[in-house]
């Protein structure tokens, strides 16, 4: 059975879940050897699995798939936790508000453009209430395969839900901010995301120390 005949079948029983019909036997849409099919050893076709993907309820909900942005190939990959509402709107990442801060961010402080880093966040489509740890789950072989992939030398995550739910430890987010830790063998930093600073306008300040020490990171391994 194909990838595309599988999601199509699990899409149609989840449908028809959702309109009330019982099955004699619990079914288990978001089972581990359902998420943990093969995925391809290619972007592109990583991407179009996404966008055919209806394993969790977000598939209902939303707009579009925001599978990432940017340069596959660049050494920093930028890691939030899901879409905007501006974003799943247009379909495109560095919209709306928290688009235009988290783009002046990387152009102003680091002094690259935004397309020349790599974008993507832990789920690919944007909840329509709060995003839960079963959400993410579901979406998670998805974004390693991308790290795979795209191999950066530093992963920035963006806000204490990426970070939390990356690194999956009990250190406080204001003690490791800005540090350098590890994923899987590669550096991580992490930092305040767009929305938390446009909602807390007074860590803006840190957020920029922050960058910075990014951007010295970066000069210093190229």
């Amino acid at each position: 059975m194909t990838k595309t005949i599988k999601n199509q079948i699990l899409k149609n029983l989840y449908n028809l879940k959702s309109f009330g019909y019982e099955y004699h036997e619990s079914l288990d849409f978001f089972s581990t050897e359902v998420r943990n099919f093969k995925l391809p050893n290619n972007l592109n076709e990583l991407k179009n699995s996404v966008e055919h993907c209806y394993l969790c309820e977000l598939s209902k909900s939303r707009k579009n798939v925001l599978f990432a942005y940017g340069n596959s190939n660049s050494d920093i990959m930028f890691i939030g936790d899901e879409p905007s509402n501006s974003e799943d709107e247009m379909g495109i990442f560095y919209t709306g508000k928290s688009g235009e801060l988290l783009s002046k961010m990387i152009e102003n402080v680091l002094n690259v453009k935004k397309e020349d880093v790599y974008l993507t966040t832990l789920v690919k489509c944007k909840s329509s209430n709060t995003l839960n740890n079963s959400n993410i789950d579901t979406c998670n072989d998805y974004l390693l395969k991308q790290i795979e992939l795209v191999n950066p030398k530093l992963i920035v995550a963006l806000g204490e839900r990426a970070y939390s739910y990356l690194l999956k430890n009990s250190f406080d987010f204001a003690q490791v901010r800005g540090k350098e830790l590890n994923f899987n063998g590669i550096s991580l930093i992490t930092t305040f995301s767009p929305s938390f600073l446009l909602r807390n306008p007074s860590s803006k300040k840190d957020a920029y120390y922050d960058m910075l020490k990014i951007k010295n990171y970066m000069e210093n391994i190229n």
